[in-house]
Formats: C-alpha cells, structure tokens, sequence
C-alpha cells in the first residue's frame, strides 16, 4: 500500500483505540476525530472501534504489522488550563485544532438547525446542548485566549466560523468584529473566517479591513440535488450567490486565498465532483475536498445509517482533483490561514494539493 493510500485509508477507516488528548467531538464540522502528526503533517483522524488500524508506540499497525509510519499525538495545549476572568474556561471558547490552528465558532447556534433545515451532517449545536462551549464568544474573550494560545503553545493560525444568523449579513459583521478584537492583540496571528455568503458582498470588505487574511466560504457540494438533500437549509442559497461571492473574495482577498469544503461521499458523481472543483480553481478557489465521515449525532446517522466514502473513491477524486491544483499552481499549505492550510481533515496535501 502506498504512503497516499494508507493515508486516504486512515481518513475513512480510522484508527482503533486511539489516544489523542486533543480530539474534537461534536460540532459544525469533521468529528470525533483525533489530532496527530502523520509523518510530520497533521492529520484528524477518526477514532474508530472496527478499524484494522492501531498505534504501538508511535507507529503505525495494520492487522499487527508495522506500515512504517510515525504517528505522534497532538500534545493537550497550555491555555486549556486557563479561564477568563469571570470564570469561562478557554477551551469552551476556542479549541485547539491539529498542532498550531486555534478554531472557533463565535456564534454556535444556526437558524438552519430546524430538523427541516439542517445539513445532515451538522451537529454545530450539540456541543452547545453538552455545556462544552458558550452560544456566543465576545470580542474581548477570543482576544484573550487567542493571546494566551499564541504565547503558551505557539499556535500560528486562527479559524472562525459562525453559524449562520437570520440578519441579512448571515453572521459575517459578528465575524469582522471578532477579527478586529483578536488582531489588535495579537497581530502576526494569521485568521481565516468562514461564513455563508453575506447578503451584502462589500461584507466580505469589511471582513478584510478589520484583518481576516483569508476566507472560507463552504459550499460541499456543487450539485443541486445534492445540496437540497444534505444542506435543505443552505440549498435556498443559489449557486450563483456562492460564485458571485467567491469572485468578490478573490478579489478582496486574493487567488488562493478563498476556500470552500467539497464533501466526497454524498453520492456525487465523481467526475462532476472533479469538474465542479476544476471551476472553483479557475477562478482562484482552493476547493477542500474532505470524506464524508458520519458523526453521531447528526441526520445523516441517526436517520440515514450514512456511511464514508469508499477509499478507492476518495484516493481517486483527491488525485484527480490534486492534480488540478498543480497544474494551476495552488497548493493549500500557501493560504495564510484556515482548513486548507492546516490540510488535518483533508489528503489533498498528502496527494501534492
């Protein structure tokens, strides 16, 4: 089995008893997983009981024999330890992603989480419901522990997300507020935001102005049927609202410079998931391609029994897609900030990507 191979085999079948004491669980995005260093590059992995994968030491196992892989989890960090000073644990207000990515999801309730509405494999309010987190990180309290991050355990990157709010803005102004906090206290600190279209695209301005140094706007899938099947919610956003912001933020922010998530195993044909992600490279989008990984809690596995893509086929459309990339000379470990310069739940940059 090739490095690449094993590494899409880990992505979808996960590792079995895996120790990390840095592991999200629940949330808006990839989790349950568990964060580790691959071979020096980061990896979310799934902790999974019927895995034929396990860890001795810091090597890598498959039915008891060795892959020749190092594998080292990601240390818990410092500022978890630390609370604000009217009592709020840090870790409930930004966690730890991979070895050096602070994330945060600054408003952690979604007017899209109706059962009607939600995206399936959505679980952003959970973590709420389990006292984990807060439902709305202020300003001042994400520049405190954004600080503390930087200074206590070298994290050189900051992801915010927000889930989406009925004002026309859909959450975004919240966002360049929090943006603007963080940076004056912090400002080599590279942050990528990531939001829903914004009514108003001379938001994604103000996202700039206020120090965002990228941006994520996520769309999964460019597939209509797809999108009303999975996201009912997010699918009353045409396409074309997402293109048009898409080219605004590569213009505000630069080629390269604006992502989006494509999920693989919604049952998208693969070659239109290849063309789709093609068009969002012509136009100096990075498209994210990530598995589809069922995640107790969401629709899609209490009422869908949805189950990641085969390995074949995420080894095939990450080349595929990789390949893209190259040609078009982006690579995500040139973003400043954000999912794709992490690259943890992804194996685009295992692939060349």
């Amino acid at each position: 089995m090739s490095g690449l191979s094993t590494r899409v085999d880990l992505a979808v079948r996960g590792i079995r008893g895996l120790d990390t004491p840095v592991r999200r669980q629940s949330g808006a995005g990839p989790s349950d997983d568990g964060h580790v260093l691959i071979g020096g590059l980061g990896g979310a992995i799934p902790v999974r009981s019927d895995s034929p994968y396990e860890v001795s030491g810091n090597r890598l196992l498959m039915n008891g024999t060795d892959m020749g892989v190092d594998i080292e989890a990601v240390q818990r960090p410092r500022f978890y330890d630390l609370r604000t000073s009217d009592g709020v644990s840090y870790e409930k207000i930004a966690r730890l992603h991979g070895a050096n990515v602070l994330a945060t999801t600054v408003v952690q309730t979604c007017i899209r989480y109706d059962a009607d509405q939600r995206c399936r494999f959505c679980s952003i309010e959970a973590s709420l419901e389990a006292g984990s987190t807060i439902a709305v990180k202020r300003p001042e309290q994400l520049a405190e522990v954004a600080e503390a991050a930087v200074r206590l355990d070298g994290v050189s990157q900051m992801i915010m997300t927000t889930g989406t709010s009925a004002a026309k803005d859909r959450g975004a102004r919240h966002l360049a507020r929090c943006v603007a906090a963080v940076k004056a206290a912090v400002p080599a600190l590279s942050i990528q935001v990531q939001c829903e279209p914004p009514g108003d695209l001379a938001t994604i301005t103000d996202l700039r102005e206020a120090g965002a140094d990228s941006i994520g706007i996520h769309v999964e899938s460019m597939d209509d049927d797809v999108r009303r099947r999975w996201m009912p919610g997010k699918s009353t956003v045409p396409l074309d609202e997402y293109r048009a912001a898409w080219r605004e933020a590569v213009r505000v922010f630069g080629r390269n410079q604006v992502s989006t998530y494509l999920l693989v195993g919604l049952g998208e044909d693969s070659d239109e998931l290849v063309s789709g992600a093609a068009e969002l490279i012509e136009m100096g989008v990075y498209p994210f391609v990530v598995p589809f990984r069922p995640l107790a809690g969401t629709l899609a596995v209490d009422e869908d029994g949805a189950e990641a893509p085969s390995a074949e086929v995420l080894e095939d459309v990450t080349s595929r897609v990789a390949r893209e990339l190259q040609a078009a000379g982006m690579r995500g470990a040139d973003q400043k900030a954000g999912c794709a310069a992490c690259g943890a739940c992804s194996v685009l940059q295992n692939a060349g990507g």
